[in-house]
C-alpha cells in the first residue's frame, strides 16, 4: 500500500509542510525509517534523531516545526503521539481486511443472547445465556463469555479471553475434625462498559453477589487476572500480568504497570499510578505515582539485605527506647 502524504493530512488534519504528493508506504520509527516511511517525534529525548532520520515525512509538534521543515516534509500537530495513534487506526482500516460483521459459523451462541447486528463474533467463540454485546464490539477467536454478562459498544476482546468464570470463593469447613472447602456459588455477573479493550488470555471473574464492573474506556493488556467484585474506573489501563484480587476498587484514569499486584478489598483513588512489579498492600487515597519494588541484586547480597529488613521493627523499637531515655529528666 502506498498513499500520498496529502491524503494522510486530508484524513487526519495537521499542517502539511513539503511535498504533498510524496508517496508513503509504511509507518516507522525515526531510527528505522526509510524515505518511503512516515515517522513521529513525541518524546523530547529522541529529538537528536530528527536530523539523522531518513523518513520521508515526520510528524512533529509546534516546538520543532522549523527543525522538521528544514529537513523535508512534515506534519505539524499539537499532539504527535495522538496523531500517530490515529494514523495507525486509519492505516489498519485501509490495509487490513476487515472482519465480517455477524457471528462466525463455528461460534456457539445461546439463543437468549442479545448481540448487536454490527458486532463481530469470531471463530470458536462461546456466548452464554442472557449475554448482551453492544454495537460495533469485536470478539476475536476463542473468546468465552459466560451467562449473564454484558459487554458495551465498540469494545475489542482478543483471543482466549474468559469473561464471567467463577470467582475464587470457598468457605473453609471442619466436619468431624476433617478440613475441606465448601464452594461459594458466584451469583453476580460482569458488566463491561463502552470502548474497552481486553488483551489475549485475560480473565475477568464474575461477582459473588454483585457484579464485577469494568467502566468505559478501560484498557487491559494480555494475561491479566481480575478477581470477583473488582471495580475498575473509567479510562484506567493495566499492563500484562497484573493481578487484581477480589473486591478491590480501582479509580478512574489509574495505571498499573506490568506484573503488579493489588490485594483484595483495597481502594485506589482516581489518578493513581502503580509502577511495574509493585505489590499494593494498603489502600491509596491520594493520586500520584507509587512504587514498591525491592531492588534486584545478586542472590547473596539480596539475602543479607532481606535478613536486615526483617530486623527493622526491632531496631526501630530499640531506637525509640534510647530516644526516650535521652529525653527523660534525670533525678539528682
Amino acid at each position: 500500500m502506498e498513499v500520498a502524504l496529502r491524503e494522510i493530512a486530508g484524513q487526519l488534519g495537521g499542517e502539511l509542510i513539503g511535498d504533498g504528493e510524496l508517496r508513503i508506504a509504511r509507518i516507522a520509527t525515526l531510527e528505522g525509517a526509510t524515505p518511503d516511511a512516515i515517522a513521529f517525534l513525541a518524546n523530547p529525548k529522541y529529538r537528536a534523531q530528527l536530523a539523522s532520520t531518513r523518513a520521508g515525512c515526520v510528524i512533529v509538534g509546534p516546538a520543532v516545526r522549523d527543525e522538521a521543515a528544514a529537513r523535508g516534509a512534515a506534519i505539524v500537530t499539537p499532539d504527535p503521539y495522538a496523531y500517530y495513534a490515529r494514523l495507525t487506526q486509519w492505516w489498519a482500516r485501509t490495509l487490513r481486511p476487515q472482519p465480517a460483521v455477524g457471528i462466525h459459523p463455528s461460534a456457539v451462541v445461546d439463543a437468549s443472547a442479545q448481540i448487536a447486528p454490527d458486532a463481530v463474533i469470531g471463530p470458536l467463540c462461546v456466548i452464554g445465556a442472557g449475554v448482551r454485546i453492544g454495537a460495533g464490539t469485536r470478539l476475536a477467536a476463542r473468546v468465552t463469555v459466560y451467562d449473564g454478562c454484558t459487554i458495551g459498544a465498540r469494545c475489542i476482546v482478543h483471543s482466549g479471553v474468559v469473561i464471567g468464570a467463577d470467582g475464587f470463593g470457598f468457605a473453609p469447613v471442619k466436619d468431624d475434625g476433617a478440613f475441606r472447602y465448601e464452594k461459594i456459588e458466584q451469583l453476580g455477573g460482569v458488566r463491561i462498559g463502552d470502548d474497552v479493550e481486553i488483551g489475549a488470555n485475560t480473565c475477568i471473574d464474575r461477582g459473588a453477589l454483585d457484579d464485577t464492573v469494568i467502566e468505559d474506556g478501560v484498557k487491559l493488556d494480555n494475561l491479566i487476572q481480575v478477581g470477583h467484585n473488582v471495580h475498575i474506573g473509567a479510562h484506567s489501563a493495566m499492563a500484562g500480568c497484573v493481578g487484581i484480587a477480589g473486591s478491590a476498587v480501582i479509580g478512574k484514569r489509574c495505571t498499573v504497570g506490568g506484573g503488579a499486584i493489588v490485594l483484595g478489598h483495597l481502594t485506589l483513588a482516581d489518578d493513581v499510578h502503580i509502577s511495574a512489579a509493585s505489590v499494593v498492600m494498603r489502600s491509596i487515597r491520594q493520586s500520584g505515582q507509587y512504587s514498591g519494588v525491592f531492588p534486584i541484586d545478586d542472590n547473596a547480597a539480596w539475602e543479607k539485605n532481606a535478613a536486615t529488613l526483617r530486623q527493622l521493627h526491632t531496631l526501630r523499637e530499640r531506637i525509640r527506647a534510647l530516644e526516650k531515655n535521652e529525653t527523660t529528666p534525670r533525678q539528682s
